[in-house]
């Protein structure tokens, strides 16, 4: 993404923040006086409420943000807007990438504004915070942003699904090309929290379990300016290959370091254990031609996923990424098990999404297991380098389809409680 164009997405954040405050200040005064007068008005049982909670504003915000909520009310929208006679409403709101901010905007969304599921939770320490309310209240609550895979093994809840991708998936796929390519000692730049470490550690296992080694590994803070020392770290590991156990603009931070510190000339090589489209596109082909990467979802695979993108790109002038495309797939699938079930109440949409398979522009023959997880296939892409692509977005070449039983981590080695009834 262009400088200009964070700017602007900046701006238009605080600016919607202000306003926000402005009008919650506004509501609080008229509130207090009126509070002798009249009782506040009742929540509606004849609405379905959906929520996303994410990132907004950090980090994160171009790969979740404003993307993944354009790709939820384009569900919606393509629905019908209603279900079961009942008006669909969509809430979003901004956790900062703070747990505490995630897991006290669930808890306010279940207990007083009759939220029926929470669509999404972008990052994943919120995710797990957000798991824990949703198990408490037997709400359910559908991941397509974080990554780490405790969502569906020892921290899975029976009205949770993980839906677009988790850090087993994607270990298994890229480490292993690389290391099956020659790549066979590594070193890791690894985000410090639960996404991260998860993600390092799936790797490490895939990089020794096919005979490599890992060398070394440094953690950095979520939203690292600088990766000046992790990198003379990394270099002076003399690894081959340089793990990159991070996501959204920590990656892009760190891959435009190594170009102008030269590492990759060096002899080096990085691996993204997490990419997305929005991330290339803002490294440029030039930094990024010849990575390797894992992602479920690209838009130019078909001519499904060109029509869905084209409408979203309309919208957003960018293209979507798995997360934003699995997020619209998810409110879909969700939207027609109320329908199918009858109801809105968890235990039979659940059910019934569980029952259902999944066949869209995003997933064909998806599945969601026991443990919660939606299982599909998987693509391993190669960047292109700028004499290869046609223009903007045209970043991916399909170097392998990994079906979905052997890019998720099979249920025989799960430790989720439900996958052992």
């Amino acid at each position: 993404m262009r400088h200009a164009d964070r700017t602007r997405i900046s701006l238009q954040c605080r600016s919607t923040i202000a306003r926000l405050f402005a009008t919650a200040a506004f509501a609080a005064s008229a509130g207090a006086q009126a509070q002798a007068q009249a009782p506040s008005p009742a929540i509606s049982d004849d609405v379905v409420r959906l929520g996303l909670i994410l990132d907004m504003s950090g980090v994160y915000a171009d790969v979740t943000g404003k993307g993944s909520a354009t790709a939820a009310e384009m569900a919606i929208a393509d629905f019908g807007g209603s279900v079961l006679g009942k008006k669909v409403d969509l809430l979003v709101v901004d956790h900062q990438n703070k747990a505490d901010i995630a897991a006290a905007k669930a808890r306010e969304w279940f207990d007083t504004q009759k939220v029926d599921a929470i669509m999404d939770v972008a990052a994943s320490a919120p995710a797990l915070a957000v798991l824990e309310v949703a198990r408490e209240k037997k709400k359910i609550v559908v991941f397509s942003g974080p990554g780490t895979e405790r969502i569906t093994n020892d921290l899975c809840s029976p009205y949770s699904v993980h839906y677009t991708y988790d850090t087993w998936s994607l270990a298994n796929t890229t480490a292993r090309a690389t290391v099956e390519q020659g790549g066979k000692s590594w070193y890791f730049l690894t985000a410090d929290y639960a996404f991260g470490h998860t993600l390092q550690a799936s790797a490490t296992e895939v990089v020794k379990a096919n005979g490599g080694t890992v060398l070394g590994a440094s953690r950095h803070p979520l939203g690292s300016a600088d990766f000046a020392s992790y990198l003379l770290q990394a270099q002076a590991s003399k690894a081959q290959i340089v793990g990159l156990a991070n996501a959204g603009g920590d990656t892009v931070n760190a891959i435009k370091a190594a170009s102008e510190f030269g590492l990759t000339k060096g002899g080096q090589k990085m691996a993204g254990l997490l990419l997305y489209i929005n991330d290339i596109h803002a490294i440029g082909l030039d930094a990024a031609a010849g990575l390797t990467l894992t992602e479920a979802f690209y838009w130019d695979m078909n001519d499904q996923t060109r029509a869905w993108s084209k409408r979203y790109y309309d919208k957003l002038k960018k293209m979507p990424n798995m997360s934003q495309a699995g997020t619209y797939s998810s409110v879909m699938h969700y939207l027609k098990a109320v329908q199918a079930a009858g109801t809105d109440e968890p235990t039979a949409v659940m059910k019934q999404m569980k029952a259902t398979p999944i066949n869209d522009f995003f997933a064909t023959n998806g599945r969601i297991r026991e443990d919660g997880r939606m299982v599909h296939d998987m693509y391993l892409f190669e960047v292109k380098k700028p004499s290869e692509s046609k223009g903007p977005w045209d970043y991916y070449k399909l170097v392998a389809t990994l079906p979905g039983d052997q890019a998720f981590m099979p249920l025989s080695r799960s430790t989720c409680p439900l996958a052992k009834k």
